[in-house]
């Protein structure tokens, strides 16, 4: 007879002031739910905060994903609160529900190795390159994993000539959750699209767009999980509203793709993983244009963690329920 696991306790750390801290309280909330369930001591904390009272947390979990991101004025103006690694030791694994800014770009991930405190997701070099999209479509594409053609604008460099013709995709070049992204048909409008991104990162990527199918895959313990394909119902891309609102998109796990495709998606899924270096989980998304050729968008450390966010909807679709997932990935953190 196989003994019960010993029940772990957990820090669950979330919030901080990043431009995505909305998506990281719902994905807290619901982290915090399965993990108990499963009989796991898990304790709170706000990156931006420090460790919170049941009370608190229950009340700052209740909130709900707004149709659009925070504005940088209202955000925490403390990005890491002070002791809060002191408060945190002695405890089995750190959850990192974090998205955005200091939690997913290495920085956090920087002090809990200097704590010497486990926890979930990737390292701090692998956060870090992941988070710069362009250093990160460099390794891709070194890898052989195919990525649009981009540009990267350094602070205050005006647009030149780009070297792709259509529609490009303006975004900063470290945010996530598609935050100050635009579609930009004409070149009219990119200088605008430009000033947009540039209000969330000096750093401004400009990349070919491939209009087509868009696809997601779990990765987890050097495994794809399940191939997911988001339709976007009167939209164009998957922008932050359409990934955080009801109805915003359709979002199909399994996707119905020939055998042949999903095998490369998931090919392709697992060397991105493996050609950033990241740890334990990641979801990587792609895009397919008219012709059937796969792009790769770009990887996420931490994707979104709640029972219907992307990342999850690949594992369930693999037969791994959300609170398994939870788990899995706690002990994933420990035995690394």
């Amino acid at each position: 007879m196989i003994p019960p696991r010993k029940p772990m306790r957990v820090a669950l750390l979330f919030g901080g002031a990043s431009a995505e801290r909305d998506v990281s309280v719902a994905s807290a909330a619901q982290v915090m739910s399965a993990l108990c369930t499963l009989g796991h001591r898990v304790d709170a904390f706000d990156l931006a905060k420090g460790r919170l009272s049941p009370a608190d947390a229950e009340r700052v979990m209740r909130a709900k994903v707004a149709s659009t991101p925070p504005d940088p004025v209202r955000l925490p103006t403390v990005a890491v609160a002070p002791r809060l690694v002191e408060e945190m030791l002695g405890v089995d694994v750190v959850f990192l529900a974090l998205h955005g800014g200091v939690g997913e770009n290495g920085a956090v991930q920087a002090v809990l190795d200097s704590a010497g405190l486990p926890y979930t997701g990737s390292g701090h070099l692998a956060s870090a390159v992941a988070m710069d999209k362009d250093i990160a479509k460099r390794l891709l594409h070194t890898s052989g994993v195919p990525t649009p053609e981009w540009v990267l604008l350094r602070p205050d460099a005006e647009v030149d000539d780009l070297p792709f013709d259509g529609p490009v995709i303006v975004k900063p070049n470290a945010q996530g959750s598609s935050i100050g992204l635009t579609l930009v048909k004409g070149r009219e409008d990119l200088s605008e699209a430009v000033r947009a991104a540039r209000r969330r990162d000096t750093d401004v990527l400009i990349e070919r767009f491939v209009p087509g199918r868009e696809f997601v895959v779990g990765v987890l313990d050097g495994r794809a999980l399940a191939v997911g394909e988001i339709r976007t119902e009167g939209r164009e891309i998957f922008d932050y509203e359409a990934k955080y609102q009801v109805g915003g998109a359709l979002e199909i796990f399994p996707a119905d793709v020939p055998a042949a495709l999903d095998d490369e998606l998931r090919s392709l899924a697992v060397r991105a993983h493996e050609s950033l270096r990241l740890g334990s989980y990641s979801r990587v998304d792609f895009r397919m244009d008219d012709k059937g050729g796969i792009w790769c968008l770009e990887a996420n450390t931490l994707p979104g963690m709640t029972a219907t966010s992307l990342f999850p909807q690949s594992a369930q679709a693999a037969g791994i329920s959300f609170p398994e997932l939870c788990e899995r990935i706690c002990r994933l953190a420990v035995r690394s």
